[in-house]
């Protein structure tokens, strides 16, 4: 059976108010004992997933390029000898534009790494600003460029949009812009407000506005409108791909495949189970040290969550699912009013569906 191998480093330069992943700044000096820990569990899953063959691996975060590049280059030596991975599998890491260089990148793509996902945001300094991002418009620029000087010709650039203060027209720049630089694939995530972020205080205490569901629709409407127009397919509701393009790793997790995560906080999932490891870097470190699978939790899920999840994850897809998995009348509904689309027995999410995809699911489900 084919997996997919989720890696994540949890480092950050500092931490966007926006952020709700599993990350930290000022623990670099963690690095060299977080990569130890990183083999350390890869040894110990080894055993149980070795009638697996991974035909992915994803370093995410967090920045996997805040480590030493000769670093990652161990692990994944390490992680090439613990797992059966591909020879062809897809090797991704996200990056920030100002943690690499032609250099470092060029050592990454001699080591497999085949593509890297660099966390633009926006081609708009006040937009930049607003999110707390670090780097500038010509540092993503001159990262691209040396991605593409180093090899790599897989490049994603990852958006956000609905930023407070941020325009219309500011929005459609970034995109142009981004089009121009003739990236591989492209995803563009709506601006969202987690409570626990310090972007979600602020919103609290009424000190900054909450994005306007209405505006980012048409912001979306745009990224679909720009987007296609250039030649790019969308595949899953945030993501957009150049043929053959598409991130291999996520249509993974879409499509209900298997996945270890390895790292302080990853997820996994195999066979109805999914199950997360323990956050804070420290205490991975200390279970990890101890020879101890570093689990913080565990479901099971039923029948009826396993379905609703696979509709859910299948109706992101523009593939869409089989109309036997979907309430027929409420199916048919939506395609009079131009959300989906039923064709050769699948129904499909259209553009303005895809923006309202979870609401829709719950609609749709037959339960």
């Amino acid at each position: 059976m084919t997996a997919g191998l989720y890696v994540h480093i949890p480092f950050c330069l500092t931490r966007c108010g926006y952020c709700d992943f599993n990350t930290y700044a000022g623990l670099d000096h963690l690095s060299n004992a977080y990569v130890d820990a990183l083999c350390g569990e890869a040894s110990l899953w080894s055993r149980q997933w070795s009638n697996e063959r991974f035909v992915s691996v994803f370093f995410g975060g967090g920045t996997p390029t805040t480590l030493a590049t000769s670093e990652i280059v161990r692990l994944l030596d390490h992680l090439r000898s613990a797992f059966d991975i591909d020879g062809v599998a897809e090797l991704t890491t996200e990056a920030n534009p100002d943690t690499v260089d032609q250099r470092s990148l060029a050592a990454l793509r001699e080591a497999g790494v085949g593509r890297v996902s660099f966390g633009v945001q926006s081609f708009d300094p006040a937009v930049l600003t607003a999110l707390e991002r670090l780097h500038s418009p010509e540092s993503a620029r001159r990262a691209y460029a040396q991605a593409r000087a180093a090899g790599l010709d897989n490049v994603s650039l990852d958006l956000i949009y609905g930023a407070n203060g941020e325009t219309l027209e500011s929005w459609r720049r970034t995109l142009d812009e981004a089009v121009s630089l003739q990236p591989d694939h492209l995803s563009a995530y709506a601006l969202t407000i987690e409570p626990a972020t310090a972007l979600g205080r602020k919103v609290a205490a009424g000190l900054t506005p909450p994005p306007d569901p209405d505006f980012q629709a048409e912001m979306y409407e745009a990224a679909c409108e720009t987007l296609t127009a250039a030649g790019y397919h969308h595949y899953e509701v945030s993501n957009w791909a150049k043929a053959g393009r598409e991130c291999r790793h996520n249509l993974g997790y879409w499509e209900g495949r298997p996945y270890l995560g390895l790292g302080a906080g990853a997820h996994s999932y195999r066979d109805g189970r999914r199950w997360w490891n323990v956050r804070p870097p420290q205490q991975y470190l200390e279970q990890v040290g101890s020879e101890r699978i570093p689990i913080g939790g565990e479901e099971l899920l039923t029948d009826e969550e396993a379905g609703m999840e696979r509709l859910l994850l299948g109706l992101r897809l523009s593939t869409g699912v089989p109309t036997e998995w979907v309430d027929a009348e409420r199916a048919a509904i939506y395609a009079e009013e131009g959300l989906a689309e039923i064709q050769g027995g699948r129904v499909s999410l259209t553009d303005r569906g895809m923006f309202v995809a979870n609401d829709l699911v719950l609609d749709l489900s037959p339960a």
